[in-house]
């Protein structure tokens, strides 16, 4: 940085005021300062733009007759040789130091304004680094949080996506899982379905074999003379009160005649009307299924009577088949 010293001097040595030591001073300094030197370089062509901005100005009509007068004595005295005598007029002097002051008092006020300028210029130009600087300095902490930002939400990416690879891989895991629990469950609903069929069988085979158990079953052997091979079973079912009645080699009857089976329960005085039937008249043979009329207890025999037809409510005809 130039102090207003150097400066000063710089100016005058510009307009060639400088003598003696202090000339000699200032040229040393001169070469080992850059900026010195810049600075007087700048001084130099200012000093050239002043000559060339002062206005031209018109010489007056007398003092250019005056000159062309003397350009012509001058010719003429160089062509006869004659010396041309100069005095050297007294007001010179002064008026050329005063034009010298004037010139350093402009080159000195264009100086302060320049140096205004540049200080100014200096100001701006060091506010507009700083500006540039933070500028940068921002772009450059806004690319770090977007460099940051950017990671976090790979980051955040990567785990998602190592997230979602579990999950479908758990997701996969349950559904087979799932599908092997289903056939399982299947399997088991299969042996479970069979095992109730089985035990459905096994019941109903306790059933029958308990109505098997308690089923009355009795053959009835012939009464008749003329047909000692006539032959009956009967079966009956206490608990549904019902039964079947098998016959064979029975005699043919007559249209107005019927067989009618009677059960003989102790708990009623006279035995219990089973119900009417005929036999195939060429094999004598038939099948029936009867209900009592009455609820039996305890059946203690069965029997077969003759009767009239469509039977009768208390025996009335001889008995052809009784059991035993």
């Amino acid at each position: 940085m130039i102090d207003e010293l150097h400066e000063e001097l710089a100016s005058l040595y510009v307009l060639g005021l400088l003598e003696g030591p202090e000339l000699a001073d200032f040229q040393a300094g001169l070469a080992r300062d850059p900026a010195l030197q810049t600075l007087v370089r700048e001084l130099n062509e200012t000093t050239c733009r002043l000559a060339y901005a002062a206005p031209a100005a018109a010489p007056s009509p007398a003092l250019k007759a005056r000159l062309l007068d003397r350009i012509d004595t001058a010719a003429r005295w160089r062509a006869e040789r004659r010396v041309v005598p100069f005095t050297v007029p007294v007001w010179l002097p002064w008026a050329a130091a005063a034009c010298l002051a004037v010139s350093c008092a402009w080159l000195g006020q264009l100086y302060l304004v320049s140096r205004s300028e540049n200080a100014l210029l200096r100001d701006q130009q060091t506010l507009a680094e700083f500006e540039l600087s933070s500028a940068r300095n921002q772009l450059k902490a806004e690319r770090l949080i977007a460099a940051h930002e950017v990671a976090s939400a790979t980051g955040q990416l990567a785990t998602l996506e190592q997230n979602l690879r579990r999950a479908r891989q758990e997701a996969d895991d349950a559904n087979l899982q799932l599908t092997s629990a289903q056939k399982l469950i299947a399997a088991r609903d299969l042996q479970v379905a069979q095992n109730n069929e089985r035990l459905a069988e096994l019941e109903a085979k306790s059933a029958h074999d308990a109505d098997l158990a308690n089923f009355k079953i009795s053959t009835l052997a012939s009464l008749l003379g003329n047909s000692p091979q006539a032959l009956a079973v009967a079966v009956w079912n206490p608990a549904r009160q019902e039964g079947v009645l098998r016959v064979e080699k029975l005699p043919a009857l007559a249209a107005d005649k019927d067989y009618q089976l009677w059960l003989v329960d102790p708990q009623y005085p006279i035995p219990v009307d089973g119900g009417v039937f005929t036999v195939d008249p060429a094999t004598g043979e038939a099948r029936i299924s009867f209900k009592a009329d009455k609820p039996i207890k305890a059946v203690a025999k069965f029997a077969v009577s003759l009767e009239r037809k469509g039977g009768v409510p208390k025996a009335e005809g001889p008995m052809v088949l009784l059991s035993q």
